[in-house]
This record gives C-alpha cells, sequence and structure tokens, in this order.
C-alpha cells in the first residue's frame, strides 16, 4: 500500500479558472459564482469525497495583455469578474466540518496587520481549517489599483513579502503566550497583561505595535502555501512555506524541480519533509478510454484557445495576440520562456516548440484522460516523481469533481492513495500526520514565540 495523496479542489470565485470558454458548458455552474449556494453544494460535495481542502486562487486586477487590449479577459470571463476568496471561505466555515479551506491573499491587497486578524478568526471559527496561499502580485493593474504607479520590481516584492510574513509571525506566534487567557471569574481576570505583548515592529514598510486582537487560534499561523517559481519565489518558499504548488509538465520534470527545492530548503535550516509538493492536474474519466477521449473532445469544442492564450500569455507577461502562435518560440527570443520551452521540448522529443504548443502545453499538460485504472496509474507515477498531492483543477463545476469522486477515488483507495475517512485535528496535523497543530519548531516564524521571555528580560 502506498502513501496517500493530499487532494485539493482548485477553484477560483470567477466565472473562468482554467479551461476558459467552459463557462457556457450546459452542465456547469460557474456563471452562478456569486450564488452562496453554488460554494456550499460544491463543498459538501468535496467533504463526502473526503477531499483535504478547497483551495481558491484570485486575482486583484485585470490586465491589458492581449492584443494590447483587457477585452478578451472582460469579453470571455477571463478570471473577471472575481469575488473575495477570504469571504467566501468565512461563509464556507459553517457549512463544512471537516474540508480545509486555503484562500490566495497577495501582500499588496491587505495590511498584514488587518490580515494576521482575519485569518485568526477564521481559524478559530473553522476549529483550525485554514490555509494562505502567499502571492506577491505581478499584475500592473492590481499595482495600480492600490496606488503604485508601476508594478514592484520582482525580487523587491519578496523582499516585501519577508517583512509581511514576518510582521504576521510576530503576531501569531508571538503576541500572546499559550496560558495568557486565565477565565478567573471569581478574580474578575479574563487575561493576564503581563502575559500578552505588543510586537513593536518598526521596518522599512511599515510600522505595527500590537498587540494581536485576537487569541490565539488551533494552529496560530495557518498552513502557509507558496507557488513562485523564480529564484526568488523559491527561496521564499524554502524559508517560509508548508506546501507549494507545481505545474510541471512531466513527472520527470517534477522531479527535478522537487529536488532542487528540497536541496533549498536543507540550505534554509529546515528538512526535506517539511514542504509538501502539489502538482496541478485536471481529470476526465470514462469507463474504457475510448469513452474517456471521447468525452475529452466533446468538453474541448467549448475551449477558448484565444482565452487560453490570454490567461498563460498575461502570467508570462507577453502578448501572444501580438504574435504570430505558429512561429517556433526560438525566433522570438523571448528570455521569460526559455525555461518552459525547454520543459515542453524536453517531454516532446523532436519537437520545436511553437507560441501555440506553449499555451496548450501549459493549459493542458496537466490533463489525464482514461480510465480510473490508468489515471490512478498516472498519479502513481507522479507520487514516484516526488509529489505529495494533486490541486485538482475542473472543467465543469461540480461534474468534474464529482467524476473524480464517484469513479477515480473508489480504485485510489483500494491501492492506498486517497483517505477513507479524516483524522481528527487541524488542517496542519491532517497534512503532516504526527505533527501538532502548531508550526515545526525549524520554521522561522517560531522564533518569536520567544518573544515574551526576551521582552521580560
Amino acid at each position: 500500500m502506498r502513501k496517500r495523496l493530499i487532494f485539493n479542489a482548485f477553484s477560483m470565485n470567477a466565472v473562468s479558472h482554467v479551461y476558459h470558454g467552459l463557462w457556457r458548458h450546459p452542465a456547469t455552474r460557474q456563471t452562478e459564482l456569486n450564488q452562496l449556494s453554488t460554494w456550499v453544494d460544491l463543498a459538501r460535495t468535496l467533504e463526502r469525497g473526503r477531499f483535504d481542502a478547497l483551495f481558491l486562487a484570485d486575482v486583484i486586477g485585470v490586465d491589458k495583455g492581449h492584443n494590447g487590449s483587457w477585452d478578451i479577459y472582460l469579453k470571455e470571463g477571463i478570471h473577471f469578474p472575481a469575488n473575495d476568496p477570504s469571504v467566501l471561505a468565512a461563509a464556507l466555515i459553517g457549512a463544512t466540518n471537516q474540508l480545509g479551506l486555503m484562500f490566495t491573499s497577495s501582500i499588496l491587497q491587505a495590511h498584514p496587520f488587518d490580515f494576521a486578524r482575519r485569518v485568526s478568526t477564521l481559524d478559530h471559527l473553522s476549529g483550525g481549517r485554514i490555509g494562505w496561499n502567499i502571492v506577491t502580485s505581478t499584475s500592473r493593474n492590481a499595482a495600480a489599483n492600490f496606488g503604485f504607479t508601476e508594478p514592484v520590481p520582482h525580487d523587491e516584492r519578496y523582499r516585501w513579502a519577508d517583512e509581511y510574513v514576518e510582521i504576521a509571525y510576530k503576531l501569531w506566534e508571538g503576541s500572546w503566550d499559550d496560558d495568557a487567557v486565565l477565565l478567573d471569574r471569581d478574580g474578575r481576570v479574563y487575561a493576564d497583561p503581563h502575559r500578552i505583548r505588543p510586537i513593536d515592529h518598526a521596518g522599512s514598510r511599515y510600522r505595527v505595535a500590537g498587540p494581536h486582537l485576537t487569541t490565539p487560534s488551533p494552529q496560530r499561523t495557518p498552513v502557509l502555501i507558496q507557488a513562485g517559481s523564480s529564484r526568488a519565489g523559491r527561496a521564499f518558499a524554502a524559508r517560509n512555506a508548508e506546501a507549494t504548488f507545481l505545474v510541471c509538465l512531466t513527472p520527470q520534470a517534477a522531479g527535478t524541480a522537487i529536488g532542487d527545492i528540497r536541496a533549498e530548503l536543507v540550505q534554509a535550516g529546515r528538512r526535506p519533509e517539511d514542504l509538501l509538493f502539489f502538482q496541478g492536474l485536471s481529470f476526465v474519466v470514462g469507463s474504457t478510454e475510448e469513452e474517456a477521449w471521447r468525452q475529452s473532445r466533446a468538453i474541448d469544442e467549448y475551449v477558448s484557445t484565444d482565452g487560453l492564450a490570454a490567461h498563460v500569455g498575461r502570467d508570462l507577461g507577453i502578448d501572444f495576440g501580438l504574435l504570430d502562435p505558429n512561429k517556433p518560440v526560438a525566433d522570438y527570443q523571448i528570455e521569460g520562456l526559455q525555461g518552459f520551452t525547454q520543459f515542453f521540448e524536453e517531454a516532446n522529443p523532436g519537437r520545436k516548440a511553437r507560441l501555440i504548443d506553449l499555451v496548450t502545453a501549459m493549459s493542458y499538460n496537466g490533463r489525464i484522460v482514461g480510465t480510473p485504472e490508468q489515471i490512478a496509474d498516472h498519479l502513481e507515477a507522479w507520487q514516484d516523481a516526488g509529489i505529495d498531492g494533486v490541486n485538482v483543477a475542473y472543467q465543469t463545476t461540480p461534474g468534474s469533481f464529482v467524476e473524480f469522486i464517484e469513479h477515480v477515488m473508489p480504485e485510489l483507495r483500494q491501492r492506498g492513495l486517497a483517505q477513507r475517512e479524516y483524522a481528527p485535528g487541524t488542517l496542519r496535523e491532517r497534512l503532516f500526520p504526527g505533527r501538532p497543530a502548531l508550526l515545526a519548531e525549524n520554521h522561522p516564524a517560531t522564533r518569536f514565540r520567544q518573544l515574551h521571555s526576551q521582552a521580560a528580560e
């Protein structure tokens, strides 16, 4: 029996998330994004299927990234409109009992004091089921939405992120002692003032006095997720993250990336097993391989290739609408595409990557089509490469998740690849069996647990 994989449903409170154009499919509820019942039904379905978490993506701006315009993003609903995932997570707490709720929040969009308070509140109300996907936001429009005339340079964003998480750590880990709340009714003492202290943070961007306004939540610090693939992003993940999101073309490529990141993790003073790797994948299931591919072709009739190009181009900072999609990538000498071009050509020996190949590969490299047994075989190969879990993307919602739960999960459970029941405890305890609800002692945030004794001395 194999070690089980972690399964998160990868979604977004938007019209169109990964497979653009499919909001037009008659069997999807994507256009019902503003209805709470849509999300309650999905969350309860995931919980019945023993998914570990609902992972909510987000954007905080819409850029003019295709044909020099933002028209396609508005016209085809590509990450627009997009609602606040933290508010949705709060709404789903009462509708679920076990499902983890992971949401994306950028360092741009909320002051760290306010954000830390919000997360602690969510972690309390959910009984310790909250995860935070830390992003730094490359969007030019996002920067403008929050008062910047230009996007913050890449490496400076990560220096900013370092200070942002430091403040959050001080508030979550260092502001309250574990035994600060006394609940002494006779003595009229709710909390001991000597066991609660300000953080008095003074950095390059923020001045935060504290103390944290919320008592320590079940996890204190939420499960920390980070998806940066750049050198600075990987270094940040090695220092801070407990899980990172991969979108690799092949299991072999994933194995290489995982090995590199684990080496950085050790250099940062942490253990290789302190970081979980979630690969983004999607699935089309059939009782036979022929049926699965027939369903895949039927789904693809709704896919917008222009929408995929607009999404991928925006993320890479390249306007594919102004380029010939059939020309080889090498003809353009675009530095930002070199790494991904290499991945594509290694996965497709003898083929020279065209721009259209990269567009479709970045959207379809993670799609697995086949019978439940074939899908399980593929997942075993990904696990052998080193991944710990899967962020399951959908083509239709909730249909893609329902098909996976009803047809693939039984095969995975038979092989030991999926959990049969939820383990007790917080989200962190479930993702890291045998560990406590709090951050591991070698995590950099834990140094702020000594804040009280240092201040007293």
